[in-house]
């Protein structure tokens, strides 16, 4: 009963942050993939960690609103420069989001290469520690998460193409400092990719069922076999974004590809 009640206290402010995740990143992810820019989320959560990381060599606290200042400053100066490529060299926009992430990546390296912790640093990074999250961070999130619902489920038709991309480099900022790059990137893209065969009415709802359901199922088989939560997680959302996706219907594909291609003429247009 202690073991029970001990592994429920652990896992309560994991489910809570897991849901404030799922919240804003299915709908975003939803918008990626209609854009045709999957990997924008792992450039700029990798210019986000960047920051964290930097923030901490200059001696600020990972977790103080110092380095949470630092990542979103870092997030925001690579969300404007996709802007700008984006509207610069559409043709190539993806080729050029991989080469921020790329830099990003390296260049954390480079500022751990000197830290005897750095690799550790650079792993929860990626890997996130989401059984650890602090009641701060919880309320921090939750707040900027709220303001995103009511910017985008209110106005997100006009927020044009640097309302998106300044709006996602705040909600992932904040995401990777929660869950680690991983979970961000399969939050975002696996809902997204596993429902995009439904109908198009009930892929949000889809997407929130199967992000959420797989953090609860993630979480659960962690304790089980005592495995790391971030990983198991991601394997949990992406076998059950399987099954979703193999239960969608085949002839909504053509017509969601159409939609998805006349948004991306439109999100063009008006940029």
């Amino acid at each position: 009963m202690n073991l029970f009640s001990t592994d429920l206290s652990i896992l309560w402010p994991a489910l809570i942050a897991g849901l404030l995740v799922v919240i804003s990143h299915v709908p975003l992810g939803q918008q990626v993939l209609s854009r045709g820019i999957v990997f924008i989320d792992l450039a700029i959560a990798q210019v986000a960690g960047l920051g964290v990381i930097a923030a901490s060599s200059f001696g600020l606290p990972v977790e103080g609103w110092g380095a949470q200042a630092a990542a979103g400053a870092a997030a925001l100066a690579g969300a404007l420069l996709l802007t700008w490529t984006e509207r610069k060299r559409p043709e190539v926009q993806e080729a050029l989001i991989g080469i921020l992430f790329v830099l990003a990546s390296t260049a954390q390296i480079l500022l751990l290469a000197n830290d005897p912790h750095g690799g550790e640093n650079l792993k929860d990074l990626l890997a996130g520690q989401i059984l650890w999250v602090s009641t701060d961070q919880l309320v921090r999130t939750a707040l900027l998460t709220a303001v995103f619902a009511i910017v985008w489920f209110r106005w997100r038709e006009k927020i044009g193409r640097i309302g998106f991309y300044v709006l996602f480099a705040v909600v992932v900022t904040a995401s990777v400092q929660l869950v680690g790059v991983y979970l961000v990137f399969t939050s975002l893209i696996v809902p997204a990719v596993a429902t995009y065969r439904h109908a198009a009415n009930r892929q949000l709802t889809f997407g929130y069922a199967l992000a959420f359901g797989s953090y609860v199922a993630g979480l659960a088989a962690s304790v089980v076999t005592d495995l790391p939560s971030s990983p198991v997680i991601v394997w949990a959302m992406g076998v059950i974004g399987l099954l979703v996706h193999l239960t969608g219907k085949r002839g909504t594909v053509a017509a969601e590809s159409a939609a998805r291609a006349d948004h991306r003429v439109r999100s063009t247009a008006s940029g």
